[in-house]
């Protein structure tokens, strides 16, 4: 029961930035930017590093960071105009234009090249091989997201039928599905961190698969905007796009310890040696680009993965849905 209590009280804080924060330092003289991003997880160092680094406030940017918990969530919020930017994963940019929508997003800036999801199991498994989830039960994710796209996409290059030869279970809330797994009679659970490392640390399960490692490199998550506020906004995006690009440089050139002390203060709740350890996690597998620039195969390739969940009834053109614009300018500077 207390380990349960104590999940679900993480899993509060990991959401606790639903309300905003505003970054330190606010000067009317700078332009604010509302950024609305899908989870607030250390997946996304080089974001974090950027802003406890002060380089949005260099840029001449006060940014706001809404957490909007789920990529559904996020792009609602921008189409609605609630946020100017988008970070989450470029499936739901292809969902919205395939909807027909005139003034749909457009990415313009990737950050991770990896998932970054962990198969956690009920017992420690040394010899781990995907085969062993058949026939078993496994917390999953939202259908059409990538989380559960992904891990989909690993099941069947190992032969495995995700409709057939396993139960996923999709009917919990985006990130309470570690506090479920503590009392649920699943063998496996798909999380994100820090939930992966706590369910380790509590003793209630055991990280025996990468699914950022086990699916090669994926476009997985990217900023966006509107198309009009691109257009009528192309400095706030560069200056945007300059900042990311220095967090991303700085996560590439330091250590997992400088980059844990750097970014503590946006995850008060995991201590220092928690996000260390995590930080190592993602470091090990190459988790973040050297520049912010969204290839055209890494689209491809998304979309692939969306043909294959069954998610994508038509293709949709890269140079509508991606700018590799202010990416460049940003890597080159």
């Amino acid at each position: 029961m207390k380990k349960t209590v104590a999940f679900i009280a993480a899993a509060a804080l990991f959401s606790s930035s639903l309300l905003g924060c505003q970054s330190p330092g606010v000067s009317s003289k700078r332009t604010p930017v509302t950024l609305n991003e899908v989870a607030h997880s250390i997946f996304y160092a080089p974001q974090y590093a950027a802003i406890e680094l002060g380089y949005f406030e260099d840029e001449g940017l006060d940014l706001t960071l809404v957490n909007g918990a789920g990529a559904d969530k996020v792009m609602t919020a921008l189409v609605s105009g609630d946020a100017d930017i988008g970070f989450m994963g470029s499936e739901a940019s292809i969902y919205t234009y395939a909807g027909g929508a005139e003034d749909y997003a457009v990415n313009f800036a990737q950050l991770t090249q990896r998932a970054g999801n962990f198969l956690v199991a009920r017992e420690p498994m040394e010899a781990f091989s995907w085969d062993m989830v058949k026939g078993t039960k496994i917390l999953g994710g939202r259908a059409g997201g990538m989380p559960q796209m992904v891990f989909e996409y690993i099941l069947k290059k190992n032969g495995i039928d995700p409709k057939t030869d396993l139960s996923i279970d999709q009917s919990i809330s985006f990130g309470l599905t570690a506090a479920a797994f503590t009392s649920s009679d699943a063998q496996f659970t798909v999380e994100f961190e820090p939930f992966a490392t706590g369910l380790e640390l509590e003793g209630s399960g055991y990280v025996v698969a990468s699914l950022g490692t086990d699916s090669g490199y994926v476009p997985y998550t990217a900023y966006s905007a509107k198309k009009s506020y691109i257009e009528a906004n192309p400095e706030v995006i560069q200056k945007f796009t300059n900042a990311i690009q220095k967090g991303m440089d700085y996560v590439n050139s330091h250590s997992a310890q400088e980059i844990a002390k750097t970014i503590q203060p946006q995850f008060k709740e995991t201590p220092l040696e928690n996000i260390t350890k995590i930080v190592e996690r993602y470091k090990a597998q190459d988790t973040w680009k050297e520049d912010t620039v969204f290839e055209k195969d890494s689209f491809d390739l998304l979309q692939n993965i969306l043909e294959e969940a069954g998610e994508l009834p038509a293709r949709v053109p890269y140079e509508d849905l991606v700018t590799v614009e202010f990416s460049k300018k940003a890597a080159d500077s």
